[in-house]
């Protein structure tokens, strides 16, 4: 448990998996099993810069905007994993630097060193903060419910999901590789199970 007595549970993969469904399904579910749980939403909903890049047409992904979204990253698990039993968060730095690199120029000279050097902060912090990353591999439709932050990334789903679950991988965090096709109460029941086998939760 690396961030002080608290498990740290990230619920990782490419956009339209399944993800947030999840994770308010797994709170709800440790909750009725008597654990002190906290879930994180995910950064980027509440960030300014995506709200007038996506919400108002203003402009496009940026490093600016990809380095703010990493700081959340990095602070938002920090302050929510305080006072709790387990913590189930929505995705890792190491998404962002998946993503930002596949939107990003990476040849550009202010850019590259940047995302080395945020790339080098995933390798070095998240073992110390995450005892485990779920990796999602479904497939849904990603224009469904008119998410416009999903909107926005139409068409990468496929190359972010193998740069995303590589990036992970590097971190060295174990990663639980969830089966697809499961409902979201056989997705929870198997997370459980496989939580209790790691030693990370003792349910009843």
């Amino acid at each position: 448990m690396p961030i002080r007595d608290t498990a740290v549970i990230a619920i990782e993969g490419t956009q339209a998996s399944g993800k947030t469904t999840l994770i308010h399904a797994l709170t709800s579910h440790f909750r009725e099993q008597s654990i002190n749980v906290a879930c994180t939403g995910e950064p980027a909903r509440v960030s300014p810069f995506l709200e007038e890049i996506v919400m108002h047409g203003k402009g496009t992904f940026d490093l600016i905007a990809e380095v703010d979204l990493f700081g959340q990253q990095l602070s938002v698990p920090l302050r929510a994993a305080r006072h709790h039993q387990l913590l189930i968060a929505d995705k890792t730095p190491a998404n962002v630097v998946a993503l930002s690199r596949l939107v990003l120029d990476e040849t550009d000279p202010k850019v590259a060193p940047v995302l080395a050097a945020l790339e080098a902060v995933c390798r070095a912090w998240m073992p110390q903060t995450y005892d485990a990353i779920v990796y999602c591999r479904d497939r849904f439709d990603q224009k469904a419910g008119g998410d416009r932050m999903r909107q926005k990334l139409l068409g990468l789903q496929e190359r972010a999901d193998s740069v995303i679950y590589q990036t992970c991988k590097d971190t060295k965090v174990p990663i639980l590789d969830l089966p697809s096709g499961l409902t979201t109460a056989a997705r929870v029941q198997w997370i459980d199970k496989e939580l209790s086998r790691v030693g990370l939760i003792a349910t009843a």
